[in-house]
Order: structure tokens, then C-alpha cells, then sequence
């Protein structure tokens, strides 16, 4: 690995949007999450977080961390596992029960 090109690329993934598969916009990230003896990224911190996802789990104005192993891919934008989305359903669920 280039040791002057890992940090650009860790970098580049600050303010980037996060949406599902599905197109659901979930948060932008603000950090990322290293393990620095295997050299890979970890997770990733959100803020800005969707308001339909995470109103009723997490404080406003606070954040969450996701796994990196959720990324599907890395662009303009980054795409995860439409997991995320799953939450959405269990409160749904929940508030019917």
C-alpha cells in the first residue's frame, strides 16, 4: 500500500453521504473508525442522521457508528446494506405490538 495515498483516500470519506441500496438517505460521515495494525477502516461515524431512521433511537444532534463491513460500495456517494432500513421496520413493529 502507498502510504501517501491511504491517508487521502481515509480522508475523501469525510462529508461524503451515506444512503441504503434502496436510495434512503442515512447520514453524511464525520469520521472514520481504524484498526491501525491491520490498516483498514473499521467503521464509520454519521451526523446529520435521516430523521426517518433514527428520530426515536438516537438523541438530535448526536451520532452513530456503522460497521465499514455495511459498505457496498464507495463513489460520489456511500451505498450500504439496506440493514440500516431494518430499524425503521422494528420500531414500526414495536409501536404496533
Amino acid at each position: 500500500m502507498n502510504a501517501d495515498a491511504a491517508p487521502q483516500e481515509i480522508t475523501s470519506l469525510v462529508g461524503r453521504e451515506v444512503y441504503s441500496n434502496n436510495g434512503v438517505f442515512v447520514g453524511e460521515v464525520e469520521d472514520v473508525r481504524l484498526d491501525l495494525d491491520a490498516q483498514a477502516v473499521t467503521g464509520l461515524a454519521l451526523v446529520q442522521l435521516s430523521d426517518e431512521l433514527f428520530a426515536s433511537r438516537v438523541e438530535s444532534g448526536k451520532g452513530v457508528m456503522i460497521p465499514y463491513r455495511w459498505v457496498r460500495a464507495v463513489g460520489d456517494v456511500i451505498l450500504i446494506n439496506d440493514t440500516i432500513e431494518r430499524l425503521k421496520d422494528e420500531t414500526s413493529e414495536e409501536a404496533v405490538a
